[in-house]
């Protein structure tokens, strides 16, 4: 069993589909698609929902019926013969139907969530007519619905999900093919809920390790993890293996491609996730598993929108306890520290969600001499540095001799070398790392 992720933008018109639907084709092996919505769908869909929260009604049913005659259009695209494409609009207007059901009663927090639920409905309904009705193939459509679901804590419940997707599975004993959606679930209390944006890499992973796959894939409209920002710095290139840990770094640090949450489930089951390239079927990728190489720096990511906090106070020295206390105080306002460095005198940290900045600022002035630094940029440089002996650190540092570091944190990780700059000095820190690490004769 292997199963195969496609992000919205490679399910985003009929063509698309058909070249999915090329993609995914083995006979003699078991596959689950998981399908985002349609590029764009999401999108429309939060605007529908903003505009029902302001009560516009009559602009949110209009923009919900231009959705409904898209989608027909590109049923008509995708099923030529008009028995076909008559019986997917039916099956499309049902999922419109709830959209236009919604607009008649005031717009809750549970309506909402329902409202984001219908883009993977949409998609999952048109590719598995396409794949029954014009390919003749033997597809079952999964339902995510009927066994993903959240625990009371909103964390993905991952004894219920393998109970009942091998429930589901069990049901098509030898049936090759299987589609269902990526990024909704149901809650606690059985009500539509989701795993947030970027949520069906998240998705993919939790069904791969429910389903015992042997391989998880994750097909986006980029070749792979990249070394470094292709879209400020030129000349990257694909990584081609990486480590379970790695890839959680570059994810959680910056990695567009991945979901920071996407690789979890894999890694504790050590099931491969491989990145591919809908437009680029034939290259490699990169493939992520509890393997790694040799490079000691195989990849740059950058984490826009820190705030630096530097707490001075005397009382540190040979004060057991202190550190506790201040992480108390970001724990009291749900506030996650995502880098840290201590002197005898001093704690330097960084937050990446300023919603509670005053009161926490309040607290930390107890301590002692606050000061705090906006609009911070974590570099973050992953790679293989269990044991350094090749003078990893020291390309770093050279390469960026000309760049203000505020802080720099290497040793926490063994994975993992962190540098806070100001966000103006971000693209020349990147592109320095590029041409002092990667570009060397």
């Amino acid at each position: 069993m292997k199963v195969l992720k496609f992000g919205g933008t490679s399910v985003g018109s009929a063509q698309r589909m058909r070249e999915v639907a090329e993609l995914i084709h083995a006979p003699h092996e078991r596959r689950i698609v998981v399908l985002s919505a349609m590029s764009g769908t999401t999108n429309t869909l939060v605007g529908i929902a903003e505009l029902l929260r302001a009560e516009d009604v009559a602009a949110a049913t209009a923009r919900i019926e231009i959705m409904r005659q898209d989608y027909l259009m590109v049923a008509r695209e995708l099923l030529p013969d008009a028995a076909l494409a008559a019986a997917a609009s039916k099956d499309l207007d049902t999922v419109f139907r709830t959209l236009f059901d919604l607009t008649r009663q005031p717009l809750s927090a549970s309506g909402e969530r329902v409202i984001l639920a219908q883009g993977e409905l949409l998609s999952t309904c048109l590719f598995h007519h396409y794949l029954t009705s014009v390919l003749h193939r033997d597809a079952v459509l999964l339902p995510a619905l009927e066994f993903m679901r959240l625990d009371h804590n909103d964390e993905p419940d991952a004894d219920y999900i393998r109970e009942h997707l091998q429930a589901q599975l069990a049901q098509h004993e030898g049936r090759p093919l299987f589609v269902t959606q990526g990024y909704i679930c149901r809650n606690a209390h059985g009500k539509t809920d989701n795993l947030k944006r970027g949520g069906s890499d998240y998705s993919a992973s939790l069904i791969g390790a429910a389903a015992d796959a042997t391989e998880i894939q994750i097909w986006t409209d980029i070749d792979g993890l990249h070394n470094n920002d292709p879209r400020v710095v030129e000349g990257t290139y694909p990584i081609r293996e990486l480590s379970f840990d790695e890839a959680a770094e570059l994810a959680y640090f910056g990695a567009k491609i991945l979901h920071p949450s996407s690789i979890l489930p894999a890694a504790k089951h050590g099931i491969p996730v491989r990145l591919l390239n809908t437009m680029q079927p034939e290259a490699p990728g990169t493939l992520i598993s509890s393997q790694t190489g040799s490079e000691p720096i195989k990849a740059v990511a950058a984490k826009d929108g820190l705030v630096a906090i530097n707490i001075k106070s005397s009382r540190m020295l040979l004060a057991h306890g202190f550190l506790r206390s201040v992480f108390e105080v970001f724990e009291r306002h749900r506030t996650s520290i995502d880098m840290i460095t201590t002197s005898e005198v001093a704690v330097s940290l960084t937050i990446d969600d300023a919603t509670h900045l005053p009161q926490i600022l309040e607290e930390l002035r107890g301590f002692g001499t606050v000061e705090v630094d906006r609009d911070q940029t974590i570099i973050c440089l992953v790679g293989n540095l269990i044991q350094e002996t090749n003078g990893a650190a020291r390309l770093v540092f050279d390469s960026l001799a000309d760049v203000p570091l505020r802080m720099i944190s290497y040793g926490g990780s063994p994975n993992n070398i962190s540098l806070l700059v100001h966000s103006s000095d971000k693209v020349r820190t990147l592109k320095a790392l590029n041409a002092g690490l990667f570009q060397r004769a």
